[in-house]
């Protein structure tokens, strides 16, 4: 087993005018999950490859334990890589393709065997080695998947999308027994995804990606509760966080009608850098329903759109119906409410954050500010 380090790694794609990946700093832990998560083009696939050795490193490095492996190529990297499309030979049974890279580096049959039996008894997949891939289902081919990468017993697992094939309810069994799997194994992993729930539920930390730059790495909890910009704050969260850009009044964060107090420390660092704008955000559950006489700070009018009924949970989209300030007219905002008694659809409702619970950013740099 070993740990995993990105030294100011870098990769530019021939004829691009700004790397795919810029200067990334990242050190993976030794038995850690880590997962890389961001929107499409962010640069986590080439990350992962390049880690693996299938794409080149133009600047920096990249270790595996105490051994750079900037410029080794892959088969001396001792990493296991798991891809979205599973890559199973058709004509071999489960046992042979679970088993066909240990033939390959000539591992003797009876420990290839072990290892097969081994791994197909931690992936519940012992009845089904005599079968050929199109007799199992998408999510028995991913088991098969990783059972070809268990066997190797790498220092390093590399999952690119594992899941991405996958039905909606099989995903969610499945990313459940993976990252089990993953913690009884004690592997280190660097797993790519580009869905954000996923990322939250399986990883111990996640890096959040965009435009080749790493934008956060943290626990998923102080990723949700701590973003360190506007980007990582809009990102993370399912739905996504309210943000909105206030004009600063003396003490006070102004949109419309809405007024939030600022501390000092806010105030000071809106000072320094030379701004009378600050953008606030608030998670949907951060809010709750006031009633019309209850007025104070923080309070704002909302005309419900849609709601979203979930058996547990209910979410209310909905619009600004505060007309003082025309730029409220397009901002939508998400709000969790009581799933037994949800707002109907063209109801106004009176909303009010929840204090200490807003979160402040600089209109600048998007950068989170202190509170």
């Amino acid at each position: 087993m070993a740990g995993v380090l990105y030294d100011e790694a870098t990769r530019v794609y021939p004829g691009s005018e700004r790397p795919a990946v810029d200067s990334l700093d990242l050190d993976i832990t030794d038995g850690e999950f880590l997962v890389l998560v961001g929107p499409s083009g962010c640069g986590k696939s080439t990350s992962l490859r390049m880690l693996a050795g299938l794409e080149r490193v133009d600047g920096g490095r990249i270790a595996i334990g105490e051994r750079d492996v900037t410029n080794l190529p892959p088969r001396d990297r001792d990493i296991a890589m798991v891809f979205q499309n599973y890559a199973l030979y058709p004509h071999m049974s489960v046992a042979d393709n679970m088993g066909f890279a240990l033939r390959v580096i000539k591992v003797p049959k009876d420990e290839r065997d072990r290892r097969v039996r081994e791994a197909a008894r931690l992936l519940d997949l012992e009845e089904f080695l005599d079968r050929k891939p199109k007799a199992l289902s998408g999510g028995q081919r991913q088991r098969v998947a990783m059972g070809r990468a268990i066997v190797r017993e790498p220092q390093v697992f590399l999952m690119d999308e594992p899941l991405s094939n996958l039905d909606a309810k099989l995903r969610v069994q499945t990313r459940t027994q993976l990252a089990a799997l993953q913690r009884r194994l004690g592997v280190t992993t660097v797993y790519v995804t580009h869905d954000q729930v996923e990322a939250m539920t399986m990883g111990d930390r996640v890096a959040v990606l965009k435009d080749g730059l790493l934008q956060q790495v943290d626990t998923p909890l102080r990723l949700y509760q701590h973003p360190a910009n506007v980007f990582v704050a809009g990102f993370i969260g399912s739905p996504s966080m309210n943000l909105a850009e206030f004009r600063v009044e003396g003490e006070e964060a102004v949109l419309g009608r809405t007024r939030a107090r600022l501390t000092g420390e806010t105030l000071k660092a809106l000072k320094d850098e030379g701004s009378d704008r600050v953008i606030l955000g608030f998670r949907p559950e951060a809010v709750g329903m006031v009633g019309v006489g209850d007025e104070d700070y923080a309070t704002f009018p909302v005309t419900v759109t849609v709601v979203e009924e979930l058996g547990s949970d209910a979410f209310l989209y909905g619009q600004y119906a505060d007309t003082t300030d025309p730029t409220l007219i397009e901002q939508t905002v998400i709000a969790r409410v009581d799933p037994n008694a949800p707002p109907a659809k063209g109801d106004q409702v009176r909303l009010r954050i929840v204090p200490g619970k807003e979160r402040l950013f600089s209109a600048v740099t998007g950068e989170r500010l202190p509170t």
